[in-house]
């Protein structure tokens, strides 16, 4: 990913946080037949290894995992909030003109091996660590202890587990940092303003990255 020096963000609480806030990844491999991704809800066990694990699951039928090798890389992507930034909303338009839009957002990747799960106390584990972190808000969690049992032994059956030792992190924090004060606020409250969530939580991003500049 290219990351300018204003945009990158270093800090693994930081990196983590986002990853636990927007846990719905996309897994990449290379294979002898090329690129393969899969978009599934991933985990983080931030305390296992030096910058944490990501553990999630894939369907058997998917040709994914039976392309992992000792050699694979996997590259794991978390998009955060995201906005389209208008040039009407930054006071350098009335200025000078010298404005073009731009699209901020917050993006994390993850790099590391993986390795496959197949056996079936793990599964079961693996799925039951998942959906109670999913189900935790719910007026009544739902767990797989919940369903038959022979029912979950086939879905069990259906899936193959993979968690990817965390080698190296990456995080982009394109939340205006390229622009002055004036523009900044003028896009932050632009934004505050929209119906669109993804737009709010950006503008959150923003305030929150000019708030911490402000106090160095």
């Amino acid at each position: 990913m290219y990351i300018p020096a204003h945009f990158e963000e270093r800090d693994v609480a930081k990196l983590h946080a986002a990853i636990i806030a927007y846990p719905f990844g996309t897994i990449v491999i290379d294979s002898p037949s090329g690129l393969i991704p899969s978009h599934v809800p991933i985990m983080l066990e931030p305390e296992r290894g030096e910058l944490g694990s990501l553990l999630f699951h894939v369907a058997k039928a998917n040709p994914q995992w039976r392309a992992v090798t000792p050699e694979t890389e996997a590259l794991a992507i978390f998009l955060g909030p995201h906005a389209y930034v208008s040039p009407s909303w930054y006071p350098t338009k009335r200025e000078s003109g010298k404005v073009v839009p731009t699209w901020n957002y917050v993006a994390v990747h993850a790099y590391g091996p993986l390795e496959i799960i197949t056996e079936p106390d793990a599964l079961r584990d693996l799925v039951t660590r998942l959906t109670a972190e999913h189900e935790a808000n719910m007026p009544a969690p739902w767990a797989p202890a919940d369903a038959p049992a022979e029912f979950i032994d086939g879905q069990l059956r259906a899936i193959v587990g993979l968690r990817m030792p965390i080698r190296r992190l990456a995080g982009k924090w394109k939340v205006g940092q390229n622009r002055p004060e004036p523009d900044r606020l003028g896009a932050i409250a632009a934004l505050e303003a929209s119906p669109i969530a993804s737009d709010r939580a950006t503008a959150a991003e923003m305030r929150s990255r000019l708030a911490t500049e402000d106090s160095r």
